[in-house]
């Protein structure tokens, strides 16, 4: 997901200052909410049985949905702030990442896969600060379809059953959705630089 910038607040008269949203705010804690989610998803993947599997992919789903919520909120109440920039995309990475680690770890997913996904998930996660200096690159449209691409091949694979040709279908998908978009942000990121360094 990607944070928004703070917009001012209704009522605030032309330029007056806009006070900084205080940290402790109900998107921050949904945030908070998903990073604690990641351990308990683990350990109910990792345990036996169908019905562990179960709470697992439920688990998974939750915290997925306060992705959305939180960044929904954060607009609509104007509670953006410096923690939620930083702690949204920690969070983000931590769910699917340890979703695809484990998968491949208990032999369901291939590795390279898993791979692949994370380098790409890291790596413009680190770009994302690197550029933070020259502006902010929106969130494409491309994006949001490879987050939800991503989030429904991995629940298909938690999924107790046999859907493997749905799996692999959802999944390659997500995988040429991912290094796609992965390129174009890459793209945008050197033009914004470029264009920041021209004009300087």
């Amino acid at each position: 997901m990607s944070t928004p910038e703070p917009a001012a607040t209704p009522g605030t008269p032309p330029g007056v200052p806009v006070p900084a949203p205080s940290p402790y705010n109900i998107a921050n804690l949904l945030t908070i909410l998903r990073i604690l989610f990641v351990p308990l998803f683990v350990w109910l993947l990792f345990a036996e049985g169908t019905g562990w599997r179960v709470g697992a992919l439920v688990v998974f789903v939750v915290a997925s949905i306060t992705d959305r919520l939180d960044g929904e909120l954060a607009r609509k109440r104007h509670i953006v702030t410096d923690f939620g920039k930083i702690a949204d995309p920690i969070a983000d990475k931590a769910l699917t990442g340890s979703a695809l680690v484990s998968l491949s770890i208990l032999g369901e997913l291939w590795w390279w896969v898993t791979i692949v996904i994370l380098v790409r998930e890291i790596g413009i996660t680190l770009l994302r600060f690197v550029v933070i200096r020259y502006g902010v690159i929106p969130a494409s449209k491309g994006g949001k379809v490879k987050t939800t691409l991503q989030v429904v091949a991995i629940a298909l694979f938690i999924l107790p059953g046999p859907f493997d040709p749905l799996r692999w279908a959802v999944m390659a998908a997500a995988l040429a959705v991912t290094v796609a978009t992965g390129a174009d942000y890459m793209l945008r990121a050197w033009r914004l630089s470029r264009g920041a360094a021209a004009g300087s």
